[in-house]
């Protein structure tokens, strides 16, 4: 279940919004992952508590 997040494409040096998927990262925090849909990098945010 993929939902509409905005993070900052480091390849496109701009915020994108990206279809992503919610992840646990290895300190616990959670984070939103995803391709950037202009150039295919993947950009992840990370997510409030």
């Amino acid at each position: 279940m993929a939902e509409r997040y905005e993070a900052y494409c480091v390849k496109c040096k701009a915020k994108r919004e990206f279809d992503g998927e919610e992840t646990t990262l290895k300190n616990g925090r959670r984070a939103a992952k995803g391709k950037c849909p202009v150039c295919g990098t993947t950009v992840m945010r990370i997510l409030g508590k």
